[in-house]
């Protein structure tokens, strides 16, 4: 038996990877993230990860002001020179779209960035991320939680001269927002499907 040979990226650079060595890493596993200058690498997603994603998606599309926004999902956020996570879902301005063959989205055109907290990401789900997103000054961050026989939205907003996130809502069954535009959502359906 053999071993598989190891790729170049697992031994990163002594002053870190920096956002554009993504897309220049040979081997490297699809969906890897950029944190702090180091890859993250992310894990085999569960079923309940998949649905709400389906759920969220469908609803922010449906919602999205079409002339304003667009939904997009696998695509990673470049918000400094060592950072360049990959939220679940996104919403960007319209104007913001990129081209066929771009991997990342600027900050700036960034209005909503959404993480379906999985086990093994938790802190950077629950912390790093949104304090990463905040100092980027996205206005809107959604994590999603999954509470065993419900999925559960916590809805936040950027107070853009501290740059952090603040509670604007908690929801268990139905979420209903006016911002970044009006949209409501059914989690239930999360564990119907």
């Amino acid at each position: 038996m053999s071993a598989e040979p190891v790729g170049e990226w697992q031994w990163p650079p002594t002053d870190r990877y920096t956002a554009d060595d993504l897309d220049r890493i040979p081997g490297l596993p699809a969906h890897t993230e950029l944190i702090d200058g180091l890859l993250a690498v992310v894990s085999p997603q569960k079923h309940f990860h998949m649905k709400c994603l389906r759920v969220l998606e469908n609803a922010l599309d449906r919602s999205a002001p079409w002339d304003r926004f667009r939904v997009s999902r696998e695509m990673s956020i470049v918000l400094g020179p060592r950072q360049r996570p990959e939220p679940d879902l996104i919403v960007v301005h319209a104007e913001a779209e990129v081209d066929s063959q771009a991997t990342w989205y600027p900050a700036e055109a960034v209005v909503l960035a959404v993480e379906v907290v999985s086990p093994e990401s938790e802190i950077r789900d629950r912390d790093r991320k949104p304090q990463l997103y905040a100092e980027a000054g996205i206005p809107h961050f959604w994590r999603v939680e999954d509470a065993g026989d419900k999925a559960v939205l916590y809805a936040y907003e950027l107070d853009p001269t501290t740059r952090r996130y603040f509670p604007v809502g908690i929801f268990h069954d139905r979420v209903a927002l006016t911002v970044p535009f009006d949209v409501e959502i059914d989690l239930t359906e999360v564990h119907r499907r």
